[in-house]
């Protein structure tokens, strides 16, 4: 009975059900949503989103929000492939993941500094550095798309566990190897969260950062290097979306914040920090990746993404205010 009461409390039992609900309309309607095809390929789209989904949970259950992992990605990623490119690297993908990590968490402890320091609120702080981020990409770094990747980072971008093929159509889809990098940061990402001190004094300040202060937890430590392994998580989702287009645009990145975070409070994290799950992140990922990609099976034109887009952002702030608000009432009933 308390695994029941728990499930029906939980905010992710309710995803599942729309997800359960959304997957059988759209097979009753396309006949195409079970096949082997269809689904690999949800897990192929979900990739770079759910690693984006990971730093974003991570900011958000500490109470803050960050809009700028988009820019610092597509910085750290064009940096190190052009630097690869321009020295004629022939090496294997290593080197690029490396590189890639060490620039992302060297921006983000930008954003860690800031956020440490500063009595601003994150979204502001994190507003300004993705425009210096931006800014140094296009103005410094003169960007330009680069058409041709070093011979690892292409051979990453091919690799794939298996290939699925739909038996009436004939159509195949690639499951790529870089599912398995989605899996082990959300793995590492779990186990530092429920087993660490760093994931329990994260919750901590995302619940009532004076608290966490007094219970002895270094907070200023905390958001430093919260916000380096977020750096470090963005930049390589950038580089895998990069090394799996084949090529580097410089943009592409840019503007994924609103459907990640939009995935993230879907999922049962509040925006104000201090509840959340990894769980409850990938199923909020997979309903916005099923919600997009269902718009090709059904043949209803693309415009309408950001439509549906916009209703499930409202939906899930909503439902992320409204336990707020309970979860305040409850506490005042408590105290009296």
């Amino acid at each position: 009975m308390k695994w029941v009461d728990k499930a029906v409390r939980s905010n992710e039992t309710y995803v599942f059900a729309v997800i359960v609900v959304v997957a059988l309309v759209i097979q009753l309607r396309s006949g195409q949503f079970f096949t082997a095809n269809n689904l690999v390929d949800l897990c192929n789209a979900m990739v770079v989103p759910g690693l984006f989904g990971i730093g974003a949970y991570l900011v958000l259950v500490s109470g803050g929000i960050d809009v700028s992992f988009p820019a610092l990605a597509s910085l750290a990623v064009y940096a190190t492939t052009r630097w690869l490119v321009d020295t004629g690297y022939q090496g294997s993908v290593a080197l690029p993941f490396l590189m890639v990590i060490a620039l992302g968490s060297l921006l983000g402890a930008f954003n860690g500094i800031f956020t440490a320091r500063l009595a601003l609120p994150t979204l502001i702080i994190t507003l300004g550095t993705s425009s210096v981020f931006s800014g140094v990409m296009q103005g410094v770094l003169n960007s330009v798309q680069i058409p041709k990747l070093p011979p690892g980072m292409a051979d990453f971008g091919r690799a794939v566990i298996f290939v699925a093929q739909n038996p009436e159509s004939g159509l195949t889809s690639d499951m790529p190897i870089a599912f398995w990098v989605l899996v082990a940061v959300g793995l590492a990402v779990f186990f530092l969260m429920r087993y660490t001190m760093f994931g329990r004094g994260v919750m901590a300040i995302g619940g009532d950062e004076s608290a966490a202060a007094r219970a002895g937890f270094n907070v200023k430590r905390i958001k430093f290097w919260l916000y380096v392994m977020v750096g470090a998580i963005a930049a390589l989702a950038g580089l895998i979306r990069t090394c799996m287009m084949g090529q580097m645009h410089p943009t592409n990145l840019l503007g994924m914040e609103i459907m990640v975070i939009a995935a993230v409070v879907l999922g049962g994290t509040a925006i104000t920090g201090g509840t959340g799950s990894l769980t409850g992140v990938m199923l909020g990922t997979l309903l916005i990746v099923i919600v997009q990609n269902s718009m090709i099976l059904l043949g209803i034109p693309t415009f309408w993404q950001q439509f549906s887009l916009g209703v499930l952002i409202i939906l899930g702030t909503g439902v992320s205010a409204v336990q707020t608000s309970r979860a305040g009432r409850g506490l005042t009933t408590r105290a009296r």
